[in-house]
């Protein structure tokens, strides 16, 4: 029988039950709904959307297709989360991070700390092109310091991730950055002057926030920043070669080598500074985990500590209260992103589902029917993309798709490409982190270890550079036709 089309009210039956769902979930379990409720959730809706797909008449052959090709798509990306956790344990075992948290503690001010955790993000994000490797890196040592300095980390994952996404949007090495013009029609560096207009604002604005937060805000409990350099010091061999490693994957990904080649020569090299610098540290581990009382390290032990952290938790206690109570020296490896890859599959399987059944290209053409003026085409194209980052659960897509819906309208009005990218990139590349079961929301969570709803209300640049995009097109200011005098 020959299909027929999906009604909009169809479309919506999968994401008014996956809604109900997730609001159940947080209600019941919190920050732990991410842990299995949320996966399960996703997919009951993606079955719904499976049923409405056999009343449209499509086979569910096609479906599967459609959520095989998204689940392929994020191989890439899963493979570089299981390092990002392999990375985090061999960089814990060696004192990379350690090293990292006692000089920072000795240069960061705490009242300037926020600020400076923006900046420096940004630069490392701008340098390489990627808020993953920046979150993976230099992030995870700022929540360490934040932590250490009493600092709430949400507020730290909140800067970390505003940082880390300014980097994101503008760096000529960014996938995004490349994708959106590419979409859209225009050339990069065209599309990167013109992001400049909306981004610049949205970054200066974040760091007012940061700056007025840091003056008001008193961090929580009595911080010894010497007890805790004491107590660092006593655990760890801590020397400025340990930056070696960490100088070495940004410069390799700062050379465009594959991030899962930088990073995996990260965790190799993490493992060998481990037994160059750490060698009594890992033989108390060994005995630990052994139940042994060995006095010589053997390469045995190496082996054994260094995979168990490569692979499973790893906790080094110091003795203070600061770093102890907050787990600020453990890690779980690549066993604690699994609930991660699988939150991924799952919303990739939702994201399939939906795409196969014509949902996701319905709800957009009912945002394009609201359309009328240029402010309101681009608050479309910013609310299209940011429901493409909640229903496929992908930034690619949110730009992709969006960018193909809207091009025609732009043309129409007679607006030059550059404005769809632009739009394209403040409504999708920086609103994904904003959702927890997107990837990107779903990565930077785990590796800096803040539920997305909590670092959220401080992700300012992500939350203002939407608003931003609308109310430069509200004001008309450098709005670009495509023909000279072309404004209407």
């Amino acid at each position: 029988m020959p299909k027929r089309k999906i009604t909009l009210f169809e479309a919506l039956i999968p994401i008014f039950i996956l809604i109900v769902f997730l609001a159940i979930n947080y209600r019941v379990f919190g920050d732990e709904a991410a842990s299995g409720a949320n996966q399960f959730s996703l997919i009951l809706s993606s079955a719904v959307a499976m049923i409405i797909a056999g009343i449209l008449k499509i086979p569910f052959s096609e479906v599967m297709e459609n959520v095989s090709q998204n689940i392929k798509d994020t191989v890439p990306a899963i493979l570089i989360l299981l390092l990002v956790g392999a990375l985090a344990g061999t960089w814990l075992l060696s004192g990379i991070v350690p090293a990292m948290i006692y000089y920072g503690l000795q240069i960061l001010n705490p009242t300037f700390f926020l600020v400076s955790a923006v900046i420096i993000a940004a630069l490392v994000s701008t340098a390489t092109g990627s808020s993953w490797t920046t979150s993976a890196t230099i992030g995870i040592a700022l929540i360490g310091i934040g932590n250490s300095l009493g600092i709430n980390a949400a507020m730290t994952a909140g800067a970390v991730v505003s940082g880390g996404y300014f980097g994101d949007k503008i760096s000529p090495m960014s996938d995004t950055t490349n994708l959106a013009p590419a979409v859209a029609g225009t050339d990069i560096i065209t599309h990167i002057r013109y992001m400049m207009i909306t981004t610049v604002p949205s970054i200066i604005i974040t760091l007012i926030i940061f700056l007025i937060i840091g003056f008001t805000t008193k961090t929580q409990g009595t911080v010894n920043p010497d007890e805790i350099l004491m107590a660092i010091t006593n655990r760890f061999t801590i020397t400025p070669w340990l930056f070696i490693v960490p100088a070495i994957v940004l410069g390799l990904i700062m050379k465009k080598t594959p991030p899962f080649v930088a990073l995996l020569i990260g965790v190799l090299l993490g493992a060998v500074f481990a037994a160059i610098f750490q060698q009594d540290l890992i033989l108390e581990l060994s005995n630990k985990l052994n139940g042994a009382s060995a006095t010589s390290l053997t390469l045995k032990h190496m082996y054994h500590v260094g995979m168990q952290s490569i692979s499973n938790d790893t906790s080094i206690l110091t003795g203070n209260p600061v770093l102890d109570d907050r787990a600020l020296f453990s890690s779980s490896g690549m066993t604690g992103m699994l609930s991660t890859v699988e939150l991924i599959i799952c919303a990739m399987i939702f994201g399939g589902s939906m795409q196969a059944i014509g949902a996701l290209r319905k709800i957009s053409r009912a945002l394009l029917s609201l359309v009328s003026g240029t402010a309101s085409l681009v608050g479309a194209t910013i609310a299209s993309a940011f429901g493409m980052n909640i229903l496929a659960s992908d930034q690619y897509l949110a730009i992709v798709v969006p960018g193909k819906m809207f091009s025609e309208a732009y043309k129409e009005k007679g607006l030059a490409p550059e404005n769809l990218s632009r739009s394209l990139e403040d409504g999708g590349t920086v609103t994904s982190v904003l959702i927890p079961w997107n990837t990107c929301g779903a990565y930077h969570s785990k590796v800096l270890t803040v539920d997305v709803f909590d670092y959220l209300p401080f992700a300012f640049f992500n939350l203002i550079s939407p608003f931003m995009s609308i109310a430069v097109a509200a004001l008309g200011y450098k709005v670009r036709y495509l023909n000279k005098g072309g404004k209407k």
